[in-house]
């Protein structure tokens, strides 16, 4: 079995591979065009906040050596029930609408299966993400720490039941940054 973290998809020209140190500035820069200065105020910013992503689900998208797409997932106990949470995601504005972003939703996905999560929760377009499976369903009974538009409030069991019996406040759990590495690991 290839390790995954060797393997790559293709994907239109480009290819999908862990997130790299290096991809820092660059990611930063694609997240700033594709959402504002303003994405450092949204109620799921602040269950990244000083956190790392989930081990092994950070995910780049690489197009003749320029960083074009990112996703990353991050470790949160979603109202009593460990899962993680999906976002930010971007595609760079030349490769959109060419199936890059479904295929790193894809990708982050199987690979959270892989390594043994239940379940995804996100806030985003539901007729974008209903085709991954995502329902305003499994998140009925979860509550966000700050604002959100409910019918944007979504979740997926990656595992049959997972989500059963969840109920209140989403909570972050992943790893923190150390402090030394915050100001460049956000």
């Amino acid at each position: 079995m290839i390790p995954f973290a060797q393997s790559l998809v293709a994907a239109d020209e480009a290819s999908i591979r862990e997130e790299t140190p290096q991809d820092f500035i660059v990611r930063e820069a694609l997240l700033d065009r594709s959402f504002g200065t303003g994405r450092w105020r949204k109620t799921c910013e602040r269950l990244r906040e000083n956190r790392l992503p989930a081990p092994g689900l950070a995910f780049s998208a690489v197009q003749n050596r320029v960083l074009v797409g990112t996703v990353r997932f991050w470790s949160i106990d979603a109202g009593g029930c460990d899962a993680l949470m999906l976002g930010p995601i971007a595609i760079g504005a030349a490769q959109r609408s060419q199936g890059l972003g479904g295929k790193l939703i894809r990708l982050g996905l199987l690979r959270a299966r892989e390594l043994g999560h239940k379940a995804v929760i996100l806030v985003g377009d539901a007729p974008y993400y209903e085709r991954f499976g995502f329902s305003r369903a499994g998140a009925a009974a979860l509550e966000l720490p700050g604002p959100v538009d409910l019918a944007r409030f979504l979740a997926l069991e990656l595992q049959p039941g997972a989500l059963a019996g969840a109920s209140g406040l989403v909570r972050a759990t992943g790893a923190l940054v150390p402090k030394d590495r915050r100001r460049l690991a956000a």
